[in-house]
């Protein structure tokens, strides 16, 4: 099926909506995978710590579909210019893949001071062709914009924790400033937004879900999103978002629910 696609500042796209696997056991990983595949999925979001890469190879392969797109993530232990090439050579070798269509910088860890040598092991491997797109992920616009000034390359993605209760709207607007695609993750709260009332009202003057309605604000929001489930079914439920749009009132609803302190996962100023 016709899925959008968000272009990046290289040239290069990758489908809008993709499956997360955070928490998803390596020996589940390849059912799960190979279940969103089979639904429509183009996109897998992984990691080096989710310790699952070798999963979603597995199930990539079992689902016999050439053209899915895989994003991987450097490790904080593995920062630095020689050590990041070494753990993108180990992610390869688990995913069972030559290259992927995007690598990220996991976190910055701004103690260690690594992220930009980390950040010039990122740009050899695209020149050398072994990832299409580079990126980050949790980064803070002061890290952006040291990176960027350091090196003159600005990453395609930081994926961020984005969801109705924390908007991130100073960080977005560095992301425009610069282009660069926010791509969310734990994009339904980590479950937490499924009750609210406002999401709930939402999804049934749609006729969906609540979590169908979270993900569609972020696709009408212009986001990546990457939902993360490990039950088929809810897999599926969460890529039939693609036959209707929010309106104007229910993006305003939304808007409402932003809060400074919505943080769910670690600060990226601390943490590391």
């Amino acid at each position: 099926m016709d899925q959008p696609l968000i272009t990046f500042n290289d040239g290069a796209s990758l489908p809008q909506l993709g499956l997360g696997v955070w928490q998803v056991p390596d020996d589940e990983a390849a059912v799960i995978v190979k279940a969103a595949v089979e639904a429509g999925y183009r996109h897998v979001d992984t990691a080096a710590v989710y310790q699952n890469e070798t999963g979603v190879g597995a199930g990539l392969a079992a689902a016999g579909v050439g053209e899915v797109a895989v994003t991987t993530k450097l490790w904080n232990e593995s920062q630095g210019y020689d050590r990041a090439l070494r753990a993108f050579d180990k992610s390869l070798q688990r995913l069972g893949r030559e290259s992927v269509e995007l690598y990220l910088i996991h976190w910055p860890c701004p103690t260690q001071n690594l992220y930009v040598e980390s950040w010039k092991a990122l740009v050899r491997l695209k020149e050398e062709g072994r990832v299409r797109s580079i990126g980050v992920s949790n980064f803070n616009p002061d890290h952006l914009r040291r990176i960027v000034d350091e090196t003159g390359v600005v990453p395609a993605v930081n994926q961020i924790e984005l969801h109705p209760r924390f908007q991130q709207a100073d960080l977005r607007a560095a992301h425009a400033e610069l282009g660069i695609v926010t791509e969310c993750w734990s994009p339904l709260g980590q479950g937490t937004l499924l009750q609210d009332p406002v999401i709930a009202a939402i999804a049934a003057k749609h006729g969906k879900t609540p979590a169908q309605a979270v993900i569609r604000w972020h696709l009408d929001s212009g986001f990546m999103v990457i939902p993360k489930s490990a039950n088929p079914d809810r897999v599926r439920q969460n890529f039939a978002v693609f036959d209707f749009a929010l309106d104007a009132e229910d993006m305003a609803a939304i808007a409402a629910l932003d809060d400074a302190g919505g943080r769910i996962g670690p600060n990226p100023a601390t943490l590391g």
